[in-house]
């Protein structure tokens, strides 16, 4: 049985040797980078299972990286940012990083995350098929949203959040259990709820006419009218 590939993209040589030992040390098969070119490009060809990919890097940042492989891959990514504002850490998670961790960090936090996301990524999605609501047709398997049968181009986490909506089948979600399915978060965790708002907004946006059906539910959550 093949290992767990990570790929590291990281610039700061002690935090790479300590990244890279304790997750071989978890049984992970590890491949590295110092630079966003030679990072990207790993990325490309070594295909990893993971991504941990800080967000200030030489030649070319870790946001652009994310942006770029967001393009043409799903591979889990776990951002690694020395920035505490809260736009740093939002703007990441919306380029379609699905996690991140600020520096200085626990070594066991953040093996903890990266468990999380692979076990989130490797679990079989349940079977939803094709539904229409109104206008609006979702489509599981082929990955697609279209309203009046235009296609409707939904980020990674948008597509998400409209299908546990609809999986919830007209059932209030909190914003806590929204944050939990779709990064994983548990309460506990230190990230603004705010964010959810945020993601439903442009959900909403490019719903158009069948944005009225993603209803919010005050001082609890959200819920998808499927009628």
């Amino acid at each position: 049985m093949s290992k767990t590939r990570v790929l590291i993209i990281e610039d700061e040589k002690d935090i790479l040797r300590l990244l890279k030992y304790n997750l071989e040390k978890e049984g992970y098969q590890v491949v590295s980078a110092t630079d966003g070119a030679s990072g990207l490009a790993a990325a490309q060809k070594e295909k990893p299972d993971l991504l941990i990919l800080d967000l200030m890097l030489p030649k070319l940042d870790g946001m652009e990286v994310c942006r770029t492989l967001r393009q043409e891959s799903r591979v889990p990514i776990l951002m690694l940012t020395a920035k505490k504002q809260e736009v740093d850490r939002i703007l990441g998670l919306e380029l379609g990083a699905d996690d991140y961790v600020t520096k200085p960090f626990s070594i066991r936090e953040l093996l903890a995350r990266v468990k999380t996301i692979l076990r989130r990524s490797q679990r079989p999605s349940p079977e939803t098929g094709t539904g229409k609501f109104g206008d609006l047709r979702f489509d599981a398997e082929r990955y697609t949203v279209s309203v009046k049968g235009k296609p409707v181009s939904l980020g990674t986490k948008e597509f998400a959040f409209l299908k546990i909506l609809l999986e919830a089948n007209g059932k209030a979600l909190t914003r806590d259990q929204l944050l939990e399915k779709v990064w994983g978060y548990d309460r506990s965790m230190d990230i603004d709820t705010r964010t959810i708002d945020q993601h439903i907004t442009r959900l909403r946006d490019k719903l158009g006419s069948e944005a009225k059906r993603v209803v919010t539910v005050k001082n609890v959550g959200y819920r998808f009218e499927t009628q």
